[in-house]
């Protein structure tokens, strides 16, 4: 048990509660321009679309992720774009100057290999420090347009008691550094680090203070990674941005769905096609389903990529409403690419692939499958159905079974016949390519 001081001291309290342009005034509403910030553009289309379109002067992000997941090196490329036309800081107090000037050679290298020019940006400036006082020295100095902390929890004000990386120091330097970038007009992006959980360690606190919080997302041993934003005051919230982690860095991936379906094996059982939302973006991923009788007085239920409640409400349907005795079966259920699906619509989807599994009938293998299951055998309605079916045809799928909605808001899009059942069997017998016994 390590005794800490929480309570800031007289000058840290005077930081907190201090204006962000130092004297408060109130103003008439009328009196405020309200006009569009210009951002600051990037060519990284996945990362700028998360953002909102861009990077919004005097705003501060948070981005999150597990060790070793890319948010340095996502970083790093962006202030190396941005330093080409302005003066960009990065702080760094994990790794020395040494090591990120080795990684920014290999990322040039590896694009030069690629056919890509690229040059070492002069407005880039390295600094290693963690040291609050002293990083805000250094901006006086340099005046930088976009501040890069890596990572918040390293950071510290020497006039707090704690040490670094406690509630404290976290809480107190993010509000310093939300005061500078609101006064100032500094874009400011901070690294955070990620608890066990998955959630960014420190204070809840922290999520509040800033104005976009973004989630680099993936395994560690696949090689697409998903940039989420859970919270944007300047663009959509859930949207998510599709890289791939490569020797030359993170590469956006322009069309994630053709690309998640690349390795797809056609005609083999236990496999389907849902089509998920994420943000604003329809994904089309493949769900396998596998069953095997157990050999144990227990049998397994092992989901990756879904909720493993949504896998025990799909497997008690299946077996009550359709008649399948998956209760002496082991069950493995997977979502290809690392991809993480959470919304119900992909329960359809579950479903078809461990019937097919189970009945060792492939699923046609033009067929989309979306709806959400009913603990009657019901399939119920999703939202932004015509935004997933237009993904569907554009990528080449000429069927697709959907719940049946008694009103519609608008006629389903051209290129893709819509199929439209009530029930969980009646969608099992039109994606089977063989008929339910």
């Amino acid at each position: 048990m390590v005794e800490e001081v929480v309570a800031p001291t007289a000058a840290a309290s005077r930081i907190a509660m201090r204006g962000l342009g130092g004297i408060s005034t109130p103003r008439r509403l009328v009196e405020i321009t309200g006009d569009v910030e210009e951002r600051m553009l990037i060519s990284i289309g996945e990362f700028a679309r998360v953002l909102g379109g861009g990077v919004v002067p005097g705003s501060i992000v948070l981005v999150g992720g597990d060790p070793g997941i890319g948010k340095s090196t996502l970083l790093l490329q962006v202030a190396m774009e941005l330093a080409r036309n302005q003066v960009v800081l990065y702080v760094s107090g994990e790794e020395s100057e040494r090591q990120i000037k080795m990684r920014a050679l290999r990322l040039q290298r590896n694009n030069e290999e690629e056919g890509e020019t690229v040059e070492m940006p002069d407005g880039l400036l390295l600094v290693t420090e963690t040291s609050l006082s002293v990083i805000l020295e250094h901006i006086d100095n340099v005046k930088p347009a976009l501040l890069v902390i890596d990572s918040i929890q390293t950071t510290y004000l020497p006039e707090l008691e704690s040490s670094a990386g406690s509630v404290t120091q976290v809480r107190e330097c993010s509000a310093r550094l939300r005061e500078l970038a609101k006064s100032s007009g500094m874009a400011v992006f901070l690294i955070g680090h990620v608890t066990k959980e998955g959630a960014i360690a420190g204070p809840r606190v922290l999520e509040h203070i800033v104005d976009t919080v973004l989630y680099l997302e993936g395994d560690r041993f696949q090689s697409y990674r998903l940039l989420r934003s859970v919270k944007n005051r300047f663009g959509a919230t859930s949207e998510v941005g599709v890289f791939e982690m490569r020797e030359r860095g993170m590469v956006e991936v322009a069309n994630p769905s053709e690309a998640f379906l690349a390795e797809r094996l056609v005609d083999a059982p236990g496999s389907a096609i849902a089509v998920t939302m994420e943000g604003t973006r329809p994904l089309l991923v493949e769900v396998q389903g596998l069953t095997s009788p157990t050999a144990f007085g227990n049998p397994r239920r092992t989901p990756n990529g879904v909720d493993m409640n949504r896998l025990l409400l799909t497997v008690a349907v299946l077996t009550r409403r359709v008649g399948l005795r998956l209760g002496e079966q082991d069950i493995f259920l997977n979502v290809v690419g690392g991809i993480q699906v959470d919304e119900p619509a992909s329960d359809l989807a579950m479903a078809v692939a461990l019937t097919s599994s189970y009945r060792d009938v492939p699923v046609r293998a033009d067929t989309v499958v979306i709806g959400e299951i009913g603990l009657s055998g019901e399939l119920r309605a999703v939202g932004q159905m015509p935004a997933r079916l237009r993904e569907a045809a554009k990528l080449g799928f000429q069927h697709a079974i959907v719940p049946k909605l008694l009103r519609r808001s608008e006629p389903w899009p051209e290129g893709i016949e819509v199929i439209e059942v009530r029930s969980l069997k009646q969608a099992l017998e039109m994606a089977l390519m063989g008929e339910m016994k």
